[in-house]
């Protein structure tokens, strides 16, 4: 199996785009993050490593990992797009608290079944598929209620 930059050497080879010391910086940044990140938090985290590097181009690279599949967007929360890395992992939901931020994984076979079910009754080849759910935590809802 490839690894994630293998995939993305690749994707960027069979699309005429250089793997750059910038985008090979991105990558493995996205890569170090074990949680939903956004652009400005990636920024910061690699600022840090090397100064010259900007934000427009994590926004003209995030695009490029996305496309390859190595990284999805997940449920825009609070004016933001969070991203998080997805090669190598299993498929799963988010349940996002608009108030905080929080955001949840699930996996529910029975929505994946379901989902299956849909496609094949449809005669529907599904490529990708997203649930996201949007609410409050617990937490959130307890502060609401004033307890």
């Amino acid at each position: 199996m490839n690894s994630y930059e293998d995939e993305f050497r690749n994707y960027l080879k069979e699309n005429g785009l250089k793997f750059t010391p910038e985008r090979q910086l991105i990558l493995k940044g996205v890569f170090s993050l074990h949680k939903h990140f956004d652009i400005d938090q990636l920024w910061e985290k690699l600022h840090r490593k090397d100064r010259r590097l900007s934000r427009a181009t994590i926004y003209r690279t995030l695009p490029l990992l996305v496309e390859c599949n190595l990284i999805q967007e997940t449920l825009r929360c609070q004016g933001r797009v969070q991203y998080e890395h997805i090669f190598g992992h299993e498929h799963h939901d988010h349940l996002v608290c608009l108030k905080c931020g929080k955001i949840i994984e699930s996996r529910e076979e029975r929505i994946e079944k379901l989902q299956e079910e849909i496609c094949k009754r449809y005669h529907f080849k599904a490529v990708e598929h997203r649930l996201g759910i949007r609410g409050y935590c617990q937490k959130c809802q307890n502060k609401m209620k004033g307890t």
